[in-house]
């Protein structure tokens, strides 16, 4: 095969790759453009474990710029549009890689495509609903409004929405653990015996990533480790069943 046949291949793939990234970037820049829209929605309802905190109490968040507000609605509408985008953006990935794989491949890669975005609502609804009020509740321990000089919380709406937007991705994203070990077992770069072996250190590499994704506080930390490891313990399970499949698969047509 010559030269030039062999560059155009990859010529139509880069062709394809860059109309598939266009049309991702335009069906983000409509799902961030709904979000602005709503961004008072949205910022109201990630206010919401924060007044459960502050429940029955006078307080107040404040803004120390005059543009502080407008930017963190921008971010609001960016990262809402993301999460809002996220199964297309899937889907287009999918489509892409589909024509160069087999199709009994094909049928393997569909259900991590399913999983991925089910997992990354979990872990962001986990982080929402459970570990925001556990973590508004220890910070706000530390206040001493009966002191001489009182020590209270005036938190900034930037680095709060900041705080809450990375705390859903922090769980979010950790929560697709089990998507990664489970897809690496099943194209044969890493085996369940590996998995089962290496529990201790992946103690370790969990709790080391669940410090650096997390707040610095030791509750936000626990609260991501827990259900890491609870996935990963889950991951060597449905790795196992994967193998046992394999070697069934491969007894038959031996």
């Amino acid at each position: 095969m010559s030269e030039a046949e062999l560059q155009t291949p990859i010529m139509a793939h880069l062709v394809e790759l860059k109309g598939r990234i266009i049309r991702i970037l335009v069906v983000w820049l409509v799902a961030v453009l709904f979000c602005y829209m709503h961004a008072d929605d949205i910022y109201q309802f990630l206010l919401v474990p924060l007044k459960t905190a502050f429940e029955g109490e006078q307080r107040q968040l404040i803004a120390t710029s005059l543009t502080e507000t407008f930017v963190t609605y921008i971010r609001l509408a960016i990262y809402g549009g993301f999460f809002i985008a996220f199964p297309y953006i899937a889907s287009e990935i999918y489509l892409f890689l589909a024509p160069g794989l087999y199709k009994r491949e094909r049928k393997a890669l569909l259900p991590y495509l399913t999983a991925a975005p089910i997992l990354f609502l979990l872990g962001a609804a986990l982080a929402y609903y459970f570990v925001m009020p556990k973590a508004w509740e220890f910070f706000i321990s530390f206040e001493m409004p009966d002191a001489p000089l009182p020590l209270v919380v005036q938190a900034k709406v930037s680095e709060y929405l900041g705080l809450v937007m990375q705390l859903v991705l922090a769980f979010g994203i950790s929560f697709q653990l089990p998507v990664l070990l489970t897809m690496l077992v099943r194209v044969g770069l890493l085996k369940t015996e590996t998995l089962s072996k290496g529990r201790r250190y992946a103690i370790v590499i969990l709790l080391t990533v669940a410090a650096f994704i997390t707040p610095p506080d030791i509750v936000s930390q626990v609260l991501l480790f827990i259900p890491l490891y609870a996935l990963y313990e889950i991951s060597i399970f449905v790795c196992r069943r994967i193998e046992r499949r394999r070697a069934e698969h491969e007894l038959q047509h031996a």
